[in-house]
């Protein structure tokens, strides 16, 4: 029979094999009872919470934010006008947050909206606080709001009414805005006072909280909006820093375009046709009554000028239509025109 090894022996063994390639002498010099140390690469832990996924981009939340700062400086001014008194609106926070976590930290009763927002699936939640609310109910209704107790119960159907006209406008600026990124129409579904009552997605989906911070003189309170992500996931490809940019610098300013001149339409300029310039006496000028006619040297068929808002703009041809006399526009002045002139003031002269 063969020998049987004893621990000694099989120890040696152990350290006379050498993991060096053939060919090539071994360099370990370390003791044969020693122990081989494996080097094993560092790799750096990060902590990850399953209850809370992050599904949007830190680059795609920075978008978001930028485009719900532009919201929040629209209805700022829209709210300015519609109070008569100074309103200021801005973004105080933007998080991914659960469902159920957005829930839990609303208050109880609140003014709790949901939205439609066609062609977009599902729904998103406006929330506005009582701390705000109720001051701008006083302020609609004549008061001053400064010592105004605030309830702790649902609005009223009265309350509701007024409320929903500042709700209408938020809506209006936030469609205008989130036109940018993709046509999609706000409107208001239904309006809860328990928050709890209400389940537009799953307890722990993600959503994103856009909080806002309104300040009406001394009062002030908040407002949250709350996008699910399934809502807002066919959009998330625009929301990149770079695809935002060149899609905000691709987007048809006809729209904006329209607006403009929608509002500007109805204001009101000053038009001046000029017929003539002559000089006369100050004896003359002290003359003058009634029915009175001042002879010029400019033929009657000579263009006039006429100037809008103290500028030269046209040329025109004077006559009458029906009753009235008028002016025809015929061209518009180029620079260099002779037509184009400073209008002569009236030049006194001694007699």
């Amino acid at each position: 029979m063969a020998d049987v090894l004893d621990q000694n022996e099989v120890d040696a063994l152990l350290a006379a094999v050498d993991s060096s390639p053939p060919g090539k002498k071994s360099t370990n010099t370390a003791s044969p009872s020693a122990p081989r140390r494996v080097e094993v690469p560092q790799k750096e832990a990060h902590t990850y919470d399953f209850k809370r996924p992050e599904r949007v981009s830190k680059d795609q939340m920075r978008s978001l934010e930028s485009l719900h700062e532009s919201f929040a400086r629209n209805l700022g001014a829209s709210l300015s006008s519609f109070l008569r008194t100074i309103v200021e609106v801005r973004v105080s926070t933007i998080e991914q947050l659960t469902y159920s976590e957005f829930i839990h930290s609303l208050p109880n009763p609140t003014n709790f909206n949901l939205l439609s927002c066609e062609p977009l699936e599902g729904q998103m939640c406006l929330e506005i606080s009582p701390l705000i609310i109720y001051p701008i109910i006083d302020r609609l209704l004549g008061g001053s709001s400064n010592e105004m107790f605030i309830p702790q119960r649902p609005l009223t159907s009265i309350e509701l009414r007024l409320i929903q006209k500042m709700t209408d406008r938020a809506l209006t600026e936030l469609s205008e805005v989130w036109s940018d990124l993709v046509k999609v129409e706000f409107k208001l579904s239904e309006t809860e006072s328990n928050p709890h009552l209400v389940q537009i997605v799953a307890p722990n989906e993600v959503v994103v909280v856009i909080g806002f911070e309104l300040r009406m003189g001394p009062r002030a309170g908040t407002m949250s909006l709350c996008i699910p992500f399934n809502v807002i996931e066919p959009a998330m490809s625009k929301l990149a820093t770079q695809g935002w940019l060149s899609y905000r610098r691709n987007t048809s300013t006809e729209s904006q375009t329209g607006a403009i001149l929608s509002r500007i339409d109805s204001a009101r300029i000053e038009l001046r046709a000029h017929l003539a310039d002559t000089t006369i006496t100050v004896e003359e000028l002290l003359a003058l009554q009634p029915g009175d006619i001042i002879q010029t040297t400019k033929p009657s068929d000579e263009e006039l000028l006429i100037q809008v808002e103290g500028k030269n703009k046209f040329a025109a041809q004077v006559g009458r239509n029906r009753l009235n006399r008028a002016v025809k526009i015929s061209r518009a002045l180029k620079p260099g025109d002779p037509l184009e002139r400073p209008v002569a003031e009236v030049t006194l002269e001694p007699t």
